[in-house]
């Protein structure tokens, strides 16, 4: 008993270090959501204001778009990324090396950079694609209602896949040989070892990487915030820069504090039904 008290007294400075820094931010933003500017207790009446207005049904429609779209093409391009770099080819540690880069860049000088790179008018994007006559005259990227989205979506693509790539290859490592071997014996091509031995080997990795992407995706406002601030026409607005402008511009601190709450809410269901659904199973 002694032996045991003893070692609760170790663990309280985390505990307390933890209650300061997340249980009592979280307890009080829930306070806030159900009391207005003078600490009186409102209700609902907080939630049903900032779900009356029009932005937010925009920007939780751009925020599923911007995470569905990025955690596909990531899982994608990663997987086959992570395979192409265990096969066997010259400058295999050059590949590995330079993949990686995107995802060591710090996320504000990559926005900065692709910002610079996708100007309408000085961009180098522009200047190519015009110079070989790919198009016609230079296209507003981050202007343009129907290619802003898409074209973030490709930039955190861009920064995150070598992070699925390293995970993919990671995880190779711990496939036995043997069944590749038996595979190649029996008269398997690239593309059957791939779907039937290393899809499912894999499976465990995938799971634990997308459910991070996911997290990551929904709390990730640099690339967005740094390049358009939500703009053009809220075309880019999602619920994570919504609540900043609430809190922040508007000065409507307990609407924002009910947003993050819900946000937090639909965060939470997420993650519950993707592991229910998808890491629970049984793993090959």
């Amino acid at each position: 008993m002694k032996q045991q008290s003893t070692g609760y007294l170790f663990v309280l400075p985390a505990l307390m270090a933890l209650s300061l820094l997340i249980a009592y931010p979280v307890f009080y933003t829930g306070l806030l959501s159900v009391t207005n500017e003078s600490g009186q207790f409102v209700g609902l009446a907080n939630f049903s204001r900032i779900l009356a207005s029009r932005t937010t049904s925009v920007a939780f429609m751009n925020t599923f778009w911007w995470v569905f779209g990025s955690i596909v093409f990531q899982v994608i391009l990663g997987v086959l990324t992570g395979i192409l770099l265990n096969q066997s080819f010259y400058g295999r540690s050059l590949a590995r090396s330079v993949t990686l880069i995107p995802w060591v860049v710090p996320g504000i000088v990559a926005a900065t950079t692709w910002a610079w790179m996708l100007h309408t008018e000085f961009g180098i994007i522009n200047y190519i694609l015009t110079s070989t006559n790919v198009i016609e005259q230079p296209m507003g990227w981050l202007t343009g209602a129907n290619t802003v989205m898409p074209v973030m979506i490709a930039i955190n693509v861009w920064k995150m896949f070598p992070f699925v790539a390293i995970m993919i290859l990671a995880g190779l490592q711990a496939i036995p040989n043997d069944l590749y071997e038996a595979a190649r014996v029996d008269g398997s091509n690239f593309w059957q070892e791939v779907l039937y031995i290393t899809l499912p080997q894999l499976r465990p990795v995938i799971v634990a990487v997308t459910l991070l992407l996911v997290i990551w995706a929904l709390n990730g406002v640099t690339i967005i915030y740094a390049i358009t601030r939500g703009g053009p026409a809220n075309r880019t607005l999602i619920t994570p820069i919504q609540i900043f402008r609430t809190a922040f511009e508007s000065m409507q601190f307990n609407q924002a504090a009910a947003l993050s709450v819900m946000f937090f809410a639909v965060v939470m269901v997420i993650v519950f039904f993707y592991v229910k659904t998808l890491a629970s199973g049984d793993t090959p």
